[in-house]
């Protein structure tokens, strides 16, 4: 049997410029949000083009080339794997995030949608 492992691939457009956070040991973080459209047809018939919405997480050597080459609309291509993060808002409610970290990325001129 193939061993189980935490792997997520996407293909999508980025939806903003990325966000840079410089720590102070000099490790970088970059957060960018990726859309990714699924076509299907609904009940009726009707072509359906639904648009989902995940957040990108890219460390160290990853941030230089996102810092670089990406911009709001880049096409990508990512491998990672799913992080969920909790933490407790302002109102003392738990909260949770998820997100993909990053260990493949790349940028391809436009896809065939």
């Amino acid at each position: 049997m193939e061993r189980v492992k935490n792997s997520v691939r996407l293909t999508g457009y980025a939806g903003a410029d990325p966000v840079i956070v410089q720590f102070a040991n000099e490790r970088k973080l970059a957060r960018l949000s990726i859309g990714v459209h699924e076509f299907y047809k609904n009940s009726l018939g009707e072509a359906v083009d639904q648009t989902q919405w995940f957040q990108l997480i890219f460390w160290n050597q990853k941030v230089e080339l996102v810092e670089d080459v990406v911009k709001k609309g880049s096409a990508l291509r990512v491998e990672g794997k799913l992080s969920v993060q909790s933490y407790t808002d302002k109102s003392g409610e738990q909260r949770y995030t998820t997100e993909i970290v990053v260990n493949e990325l790349e940028v391809v001129d436009k896809f065939q949608l």
